[in-house]
């Protein structure tokens, strides 16, 4: 006879079974090498439909939410790929745009790999999720239907405020301040808006069509964008919170070159990367000669410098039509501050790198243009207290290579013409404007962000500051209110 089972046990359902985690994270589909080094579209052609919805049911939904810890703006990463895996690609917009007014950028440009996905959780199995490229996806949809995912709008609160600059940052504070109810005034000295996303990065990273349709989302809140005015000439800082204003933002950025300080630099065809990268983006020297802007170029360029801004001046030179691209960078391959996946593009598409060198001199064709550079060779030194291995020279390692253009690519510092204009507004040594983690500056009414701050780092940390900035601005505009309230969800 059978044992006879408890009825009660018999009504119990049966454990569901963990869903088998997918580490096959989708690759996005981009130009192949030999077709892109003749042309300035875009590299990465994005995800379609189907990838999208593949790559966001990969997302975990993980209670502790890690990788929203790791992103600068705080983006509500779960909410917007849950919206996505129940196919509501409009509700995913809806919940990116209350955190950040340039998910089209982000998308493309900011370093996912060190912040958001880094923290994901499948990271520890070497598979985090595709976030920037789902976000991209996102972005490309709504720009896809036309039209903008608009937010609810606060009253206005009578307050007017100034924003200096209309890069990451500064669009960032204009977008947020716009929705809470103020009065924004963009000032931006260059004839189109956007900063650094229109004159530093190339076509094929960062379509400018894209930075327009940002500008216009920013525009769309309210923001009354002034092209051709410069703050430090057109009209001082005291002028600006003497006037009409209740409190300024200065968001100009770095855009002034740092250079080797090394014989021969003053010669024909050595540029910074600022006026490189500005005349080929800005002044769309790569159209030419439908733009009469051209970027004189030799047969052999080197690029000195191991950032994104060194590989985007080497790929540049490549689709300009230079022969043999090299990168100079006194380090190794390991200590380079690129994104690996623009220093993987610039090799596949043929550019050379050298490594552990250091120019010592540029020398002239005696017509005063470069026609080689005499480098030495370099060894890096034990960690110091910071960490970070220090390259040092090794006697009698010196060399000659041949090169009749040179871009240097060293890093930059602010422009010095608000600060010269505005003695009581405190800068350090290196010129970056003093602000406290709420972007407060030591004048009155004032606050700071993005690259003026920090003298160059990425556009969504720069973001980030600007978020926490406007905050922090709208508390003071409210009258002191003790707690900094965030913009309202966005609505369709």
């Amino acid at each position: 006879m059978s044992e006879i089972k408890d009825p009660k046990a018999l009504e119990q359902p049966a454990k569901a079974k963990k869903p088998k985690i997918n580490l096959n994270r989708l690759e996005m589909p981009k130009q192949e090498p030999a077709d892109r080094r003749r042309n300035f579209n875009e590299v990465a052609t994005g995800y379609t439909y189907e990838m999208a919805m593949e790559e966001a049911h990969r997302c975990l939904q993980c209670k502790k939410r890690n990788c929203q810890d790791g992103c600068p703006v705080n983006i509500d990463i779960p909410d917007f790929i849950h919206a996505l895996q129940q196919g509501d690609i409009k509700e995913a917009s809806r919940v990116l745009k209350t955190k950040t007014s340039l998910p089209g950028v982000c998308g493309r440009v900011c370093p996912q790999e060190v912040q958001c996905e880094k923290h994901c959780t499948l990271n520890k199995k070497g598979a985090p999720i595709a976030i920037g490229r789902l976000e991209r996806f996102i972005a490309d949809w709504e720009r896809s239907q036309g039209g903008f995912t608009l937010p609810e709008m606060a009253p206005s609160s009578g307050k007017k405020v100034a924003v200096v600059g209309s890069g990451p940052s500064g669009l960032t504070v204009a977008s947020d301040l716009a929705i809470r109810g103020h009065q924004v005034v963009q000032f931006e000295a260059l004839h189109v808006a956007g900063g650094v996303l229109v004159y530093g990065i190339p076509e094929f990273r960062l379509p400018k069509a894209i930075v327009r349709r940002e500008v216009e989302y920013v525009k769309t809140l309210g923001v009354d964008l002034r092209l051709d005015t410069v703050i430090g000439i057109n009209y001082s800082l005291d002028e600006l919170l003497n006037g009409e204003f209740h409190a300024v933002y200065l968001a100009t950025g770095a855009g002034l070159p740092k250079f080797l300080n090394i014989p021969g630099e003053n010669l024909n065809m050595v540029y910074s990367a600022n006026e490189f990268l500005t005349r080929t983006n800005l002044m769309k020297a790569y159209l030419y000669p439908e733009y009469a802007t051209p970027v004189k170029i030799g047969k052999r360029v080197a690029v000195i410098g191991g950032g994104n801004v060194a590989m985007d001046s080497a790929r540049c030179s490549v689709r300009l039509g230079a022969q043999e691209v090299c990168v100079i960078y006194r380090r190794t391959r390991a200590e380079m501050p690129a994104r690996l996946e623009e220093v993987e593009n610039a090799e596949e598409e043929g550019v050379k790198f050298y490594f552990l060198c250091n120019p010592t001199a540029l020398l002239s064709d005696g017509r005063t243009n470069v026609s080689a550079m005499e480098l030495v060779r370099m060894r890096l030194t034990e960690p110091d207290e910071s960490g970070r291995r220090r390259p040092v020279p090794i006697p009698g390692s010196e060399t000659i290579m041949d090169f009749d253009t040179v871009v240097v690519s060293l890093g930059t510092s602010p422009n010095p013409l608000i600060s010269s204009t505005t003695p009581d507004l405190e800068v350090t040594r290196r010129g970056t404007v003093v602000a406290d983690e709420h972007g407060k500056t030591s004048k009155a009414r004032v606050w700071a962000g993005g690259d003026l701050v920090s003298g160059g780092a990425t556009v969504i940390s720069a973001m980030g500051e600007g978020r926490r900035a406007a905050a922090a601005m709208h508390e003071f505009l409210s009258n002191g209110r003790k707690k900094i309230i965030p913009p309202s969800p966005a609505t369709e």
